[in-house]
């Protein structure tokens, strides 16, 4: 049974239950209603502020995490981009400098990178652009750094091959060497008595002694001739030419290629010749040039200075 509420009455000095309307029922039930509502929505708007719903929390690891693996792979990229540098200084500063090469402008090192960083521009997250824009800037600068490097290595191969074939070393060794007429240019013919020029170097050997191809070439000439006698020529290429006169006997072939070291024939006395020696010419240009300026690549300082002593012992050539 309902538990029924009295009123005092004071016009009729009587309790008299209190009736509620339907109307006021109403009424309070609506007040309860909405401040009911109201306190469940401010407390869920609490909840959710102290405590996120267990999606969102993951999302949010997420995310953070994923902003942590960005910022060291940004670290990495700028690892990256320091160690690039550094070789790209390498390329300008040695490997272009011993190659005989101008270093690359700054232009063309970053040529390319201005499309690149257009496209950024539609990455709408600065952490994620940012990073982009690094690496593309880096894969740009590999990119021009590998075509440099491939003209660096097919420049070290021909110059390696022009190395090898110039003149550089002494045609007679040094052990069989006993004196070097250093006379180059115009000198009185021993034989023929008239000044004539003397183009090139003469070494005195015992006869039989072996003659070594001073770079890499071709055999150009090899046979005898009046004022020579036995004498080879080797084409070296980049315009180097070597020849080699009064040999007893030539142990090689027209058209042969020979090694820088390699024995094409022995000291000798033909030709226009007053003991045995080798006369030996370098050529460039098709115009002699004194030979003695290529031996120290060969030598020691000792040996050099022992070689030029020995030169200087001599006062005349002997063909």
């Amino acid at each position: 049974m309902a538990k029924v509420r009295y009123t005092y009455n004071e016009e009729t000095c009587r309790y008299e239950p209190v009736v509620i309307s339907p109307k006021v029922a109403g009424r309070k039930l609506l007040l309860f209603l909405g401040i009911s509502f109201l306190i469940g929505v401010a407390g869920l708007i609490y909840f959710n502020s102290r405590y996120p719903l267990i999606d969102e929390t993951l999302q949010a690891s997420k995310n953070d995490k994923l902003k942590t693996e960005w910022k060291v792979l940004y670290k990495q990229l700028e690892r990256t981009s320091s160690q690039l540098s550094t070789l790209e200084q390498n390329d300008d500063n040695n490997y272009r400098v011993i190659l005989d090469l101008e270093p690359l402008a700054e232009s063309q090192r970053e040529a390319g990178v201005g499309g690149r960083e257009k496209e950024s521009e539609s990455i709408p997250y600065p952490l994620i652009r940012t990073a982009y824009e690094r690496a593309e800037k880096i894969k740009n600068r590999l990119d021009i750094e590998a075509q440099s490097l491939q003209q660096l290595m097919n420049e070290l191969t021909n110059k390696e091959k022009m190395w090898a074939s110039r003149p550089a070393i002494q045609p007679v060794s040094n052990k069989d060497l006993t004196h070097l007429h250093t006379i180059f240019g115009l000198r009185l013919h021993p034989l023929l008595g008239y000044v004539r020029p003397h183009n090139g170097l003469d070494f005195t050997a015992p006869a039989g002694s072996p003659v070594y191809a001073t770079g890499d070439g071709r055999v150009e000439y090899a046979q005898f001739s009046t004022s020579y006698g036995n004498v080879v020529y080797i084409d070296h290429g980049y315009q180097f030419e070597t020849r080699y006169a009064h040999l007893t006997k030539f142990i090689v072939t027209k058209g042969q290629r020979v090694k820088r070291g390699q024995v094409i024939g022995y000291v000798g006395n033909t030709g226009l010749s007053v003991s045995a020696h080798l006369h030996y010419e370098v050529l460039y240009k098709n115009n002699p040039i004194n030979p003695i300026n290529f031996f120290q690549r060969d030598l020691n300082n000792k040996e050099y200075e022992k070689l030029i002593e020995v030169g200087s012992m001599s006062a005349s050539s002997l063909d």
